[in-house]
């Protein structure tokens, strides 16, 4: 037999009628009445029969009638009972590691990395992909390049750590010759080299703030142009989401309240970051349904998420944001392969 909280106790005939009628939910997206799950569940048990369990479970918390005469459809505790107790996720096969491995791959830069990883776990769950940008204590400046464009238009190049490299195009207040350039980077990278970013932005926020008379002008050149280019950019942006349209097909979701405060979280990404940032500390697969997030936005959805690292720590978090009516066994292997995956792919470079 297997516990709920510690209280509840199902038998097994109990348990499999749950795990038939959740599975047939999950599939078909209708209340299960009782012959369907007479016929679902194998059990030569009479739709009688069926209706005392049922009722039964019903009394439990598990599951209830949307409507009079419907069959019945699992609550928040229901799907907890069912992926606690009764589901055995399997692993990917082979193939279908191989297939998301190719995916990956390791001569891109991390933040394209990061945007596959989201693509991928929103094009095969048909839900919304989510990951968190990695964690990192310091974001060193190694080096930086300025090369004059179009229209008084500079392009920064940003060398962070060993090997990311972010480009960004900046608009400084008048044209700079190709010299000045060279002479403003040659500055910041004798005096910011090793630096971590954040020290470097505040530095030269604190420069700009005083009026110095003897400020020379290569300094004024590589202030002026190093405010713009070591704005924070993509560091403010915490995680990327892909595919959250797709939601929009499930009629879970379908009460246009509730899909604007989704899409407002979507959007602000704030809820979503604090709800990742907590299963960056907690291994393995961690899975929210409905209002177990604590967040009231997604009280009619399931987070399944998993930490992607390396052997020394976690470095961030992934997932999926689907409605509580998802395949899990599907979602659970996608998210734990993607994961992996990802990690190893961070890893290589």
């Amino acid at each position: 037999m297997a516990q709920f909280n510690n209280s509840l106790v199902l038998n097994e005939r109990s348990q499999h009628l749950l795990k038939a009628m959740v599975e047939c939910y999950i599939r078909d997206g209708e209340p299960v009445g009782s012959r369907t799950l007479s016929r679902e569940s194998q059990l030569d048990l009479s739709p009688a029969t069926i209706r005392n369990v049922m009722a039964d479970l019903e009394e439990l918390g598990l599951v209830f009638s949307p409507h009079t005469s419907a069959g019945r459809v699992p609550t928040v505790q229901g799907y907890r009972f069912f992926i606690d107790a009764l589901l055995r996720p399997k692993q990917l096969g082979v193939t279908a590691i191989r297939e998301l491995e190719i995916q990956f791959d390791v001569e891109a830069e991390p933040r394209a990395l990061l945007t596959t990883a989201s693509h991928l776990l929103s094009e095969i769950s048909r839900f919304a992909g989510v990951v968190m940008l990695p964690r990192r204590e310091c974001r060193a400046l190694r080096q930086v390049e300025f090369l004059p464009l179009s229209e008084n238009r500079v392009l920064a190049i940003l060398v962070l750590n060993e090997q990311e490299v972010q480009n960004r195009i900046i608009h400084p207040g008048r044209s700079y010759s190709p010299a000045e350039l060279q002479q403003a980077a040659n500055y910041l990278n004798a005096m910011f080299k090793g630096k971590d970013l954040h020290a470097v932005r505040s530095r030269l926020l604190a420069e700009m703030g005083e009026v110095r008379e003897d400020m020379d002008r290569i300094m004024q050149t590589a202030l002026e142009i190093a405010k713009q280019a070591f704005i924070p950019g993509e560091e403010t942006e915490d995680c990327v989401v892909a595919g959250q349209t797709n939601l929009l097909d499930y009629l879970d979701l379908s009460d246009k309240e509730c899909l604007r405060l989704l899409f407002d979280a979507f959007n602000e990404k704030q809820d979503i970051l604090h709800l990742l940032d907590q299963c960056l500390n907690a291994g393995g697969i961690q899975i929210f349904i409905g209002e177990e997030s604590g967040y009231q936005v997604f009280d009619n959805c399931s987070v399944v998420t998993a930490r992607y690292g390396s052997s020394e720590g976690a470095l961030g978090v992934l997932g999926v944001i689907g409605p509580t009516r998802m395949n899990y066994e599907q979602v659970i292997s996608l998210v734990d392969a993607t994961a992996r995956l990802l990690g190893a792919a961070l890893n290589s470079k």
